[in-house]
C-alpha cells in the first residue's frame, strides 16, 4: 500500500471525486431532461424508465466485477480505462436518434460507471494513512453526493439554453481532466491476494437476476402482471439471483466474499444503504417530472429543487465524517434518515401552483441536513468493516447496493405509483402518483434509520 502525503492526498481527492462525479453527475441529471427527450425522441413512460435503467442495470450489475479488477490488475488502471469508457459512451448518447440507441448508449455508460466508481473509493482507502481515512472519505462523500444532487441544476440550465443532448456532452471535457490529474498524480495500488480466476459466472447470474427484475416491473404496469413475458422476466429474474446466492456460497474465487456478510455491520450498512438510495433515487426520479409536468416549472427551475441539499452536502459531509470517526457512526445512520423522511414527507404539499420558496425549499432544507448526516458515516463503516485487501470489492458491494436501489426503485415506484404510458402528459394522473412514491419513499427512510439502530455499534468491526 502506498501511503500519501498531504500535496498528493489532495489531487488525489480531486481526481477520484472529479471521476465518480461523473457517474453521480450524470445518474441525476438526466433525470431532469426527461421530459424533453421523451417528447423529443416521442417515447412513452416505458422509454424514460429504460433511459435511465439502462444505466442503472450494467452498473449495479457490474459494479462489484469493477472492484475486482481493480483490486487485482491495479485500482489507478482500472479508474483510468473506466474513465475513458463512460466519456466515449456519453457521445454516443448524445448522438442518438431514437430512445433504443439512447438506452443502450446509457448501459454502456452503465459499464464504464462500474469500472470507475469502485476504484474512486478504494484509491481512497488504499492510499490515505488509516487516521486520514474517515475524513477523506466525508470529503469524497460530500463532492459526489454534489455531483449526484447538482446534477439536476446542471442538466436542468443545459436543457434550457441548448438541449438534452449537452446533458452528456458535458462529461468529455470532465473526463479528460480527469485522465490528465490521474496520470500525473495519482499512485497505483492493488491487493496483495490478486491471484486466483474470475467469477464470470457470478457476474452473469447477478446480471440476469437483475436485468429480469427490471424487465419486469417497467413492463408490468401496461402488459399487466399475468402477461407471459412479465411472469417470465420476474420468476427467471429471481432464480438467477437464488442461483448468484447459492454460487458464491460454493466457488472458490467467488465475486462477492461471503466472509464479508459475516460482519454484522457491514451486512446492516449495505442494507441501509439499499433503502436510503432507493428512497433518494425515488424521490430525484419523481419530484423534477412533478415540479415541471404537475407544477409548471421550467427545467432549470425544477434542477433547483435540489440546491438546499446540494449546499448541505458540501458543507456538513467532511466534518460528518470526522465526527462518525469519533463518536461512531451509529447515531448518524439512525437520525440522519429520519430526518430526510421528514423531507420527504414534507414535499407532499408539491403540487399545482406550488412555488420554490414556500414548498420546495423547506422540503429539502430538511432533507439535505438529514442526507450530509448518512452519507460519509454510511459509506465509511462499510470500508470500515473489511479487510484493506477487499477494499475494491467492499466498495463494490456498497455502490452495487446503491445502484440496485436506484434501479428497483425507478422501475418498481411507478408501476406502485399506477404512472405509465403517457402519464406524464397528464398533470392530474402523474401528481397522484408522486403522492403515492413520496409516501413508499418516506417509509424506506424510516427502515433505513430502523436497520441502522439495529445492526451498527458503536466500536470499529473488520472481518
Amino acid at each position: 500500500m502506498t501511503v500519501v502525503g498531504p500535496r498528493a492526498g489532495r489531487w488525489l481527492l480531486f481526481a477520484t471525486v472529479l471521476g465518480s462525479g461523473l457517474v453521480f453527475l450524470d445518474g441525476s441529471a438526466v433525470n431532469v431532461a426527461l421530459p424533453h427527450l421523451g417528447r423529443d425522441l416521442n417515447a412513452p413512460m416505458a422509454g424514460l424508465q429504460w433511459t435511465i435503467n439502462a444505466y442503472m442495470l450494467t452498473l449495479s450489475a457490474l459494479v462489484l466485477l469493477g472492484g475486482a479488477l481493480g483490486d487485482r490488475y491495479g485500482r489507478r488502471l482500472v479508474f483510468l480505462i473506466g474513465t475513458v469508457w463512460f466519456a466515449g459512451a456519453s457521445l454516443l448518447c448524445a448522438l442518438a436518434g431514437d430512445v433504443v440507441v439512447l438506452a443502450l448508449a446509457r448501459a454502456l455508460q452503465g459499464v464504464g460507471g462500474a469500472l470507475l466508481t469502485p476504484g474512486s473509493l478504494a484509491l481512497i482507502q488504499a492510499s490515505f494513512p488509516a487516521g486520514e481515512r474517515a475524513r477523506a472519505i466525508g470529503i469524497w462523500s460530500g463532492f459526489s453526493g454534489l455531483a449526484g444532487v447538482a446534477g439536476p441544476l446542471l442538466g436542468g440550465w443545459l436543457v434550457d439554453v441548448a438541449s438534452w443532448r449537452w446533458v452528456f456532452l458535458i462529461n468529455l471535457p470532465l473526463a479528460v481532466l480527469v485522465v490528465a490529474v490521474t496520470l500525473r498524480h495519482v499512485p497505483e495500488s492493488r491487493s496483495e491476494e490478486g491471484g486466483g480466476r474470475f467469477d464470470v459466472a457470478g457476474a452473469a447470474l447477478g446480471a440476469l437476476g437483475l436485468a429480469g427484475l427490471t424487465v419486469c416491473l417497467i413492463q408490468a404496469p401496461e402488459a399487466g402482471w399475468g402477461s407471459p413475458a412479465v411472469l417470465l422476466s420476474g420468476f427467471g429474474g429471481l432464480a438467477a439471483i437464488a442461483a448468484f446466492v447459492r454460487w458464491e456460497r460454493r466457488t472458490s474465487s467467488p465475486m462477492t466474499p461471503p466472509l464479508l456478510f459475516r460482519s454484522r455491520r457491514f451486512t446492516g450498512a449495505n442494507l441501509a444503504t439499499l433503502c436510503v438510495y432507493g428512497a433518494l433515487s425515488g424521490v430525484s426520479f419523481f419530484l423534477v417530472v412533478e415540479l415541471q409536468v404537475v407544477a409548471g416549472f421550467s427545467a432549470l427551475r425544477a434542477g433547483l429543487a435540489m440546491l438546499p441539499a446540494t449546499v448541505l452536502l458540501l458543507l456538513l459531509s467532511g466534518a460528518s465524517g470526522a465526527l462518525s470517526q469519533r463518536i461512531g457512526p451509529r447515531l448518524q445512520m439512525t437520525v440522519g434518515p429520519l430526518v430526510c423522511a421528514a423531507g420527504t414527507l414534507m414535499l407532499l404539499r408539491v403540487g399545482p401552483g406550488a412555488g420554490y420558496w414556500g414548498h420546495v425549499l423547506p422540503a429539502m432544507t430538511v432533507f439535505g441536513f438529514g442526507l450530509a448526516a448518512t452519507v460519509a458515516p454510511l459509506t465509511a463503516t462499510v470500508l470500515a468493516a473489511a479487510p484493506d485487501r477487499y477494499a475494491g470489492i467492499a466498495s463494490g458491494v456498497n455502490n452495487a447496493a446503491a445502484r440496485v436501489a436506484g434501479l428497483l426503485a425507478v422501475a418498481g415506484l411507478p408501476a406502485l405509483a399506477g404512472v405509465a404510458g403517457l402519464a406524464y402528459e397528464h398533470p392530474v394522473v402523474f401528481d397522484q402518483g408522486f403522492r403515492v412514491a413520496i409516501l413508499v419513499c418516506a417509509g424506506l427512510l424510516v427502515l433505513g434509520g430502523a436497520i441502522s439502530l439495529a445492526t451498527i455499534g458503536g466500536r470499529s468491526e473488520v472481518v
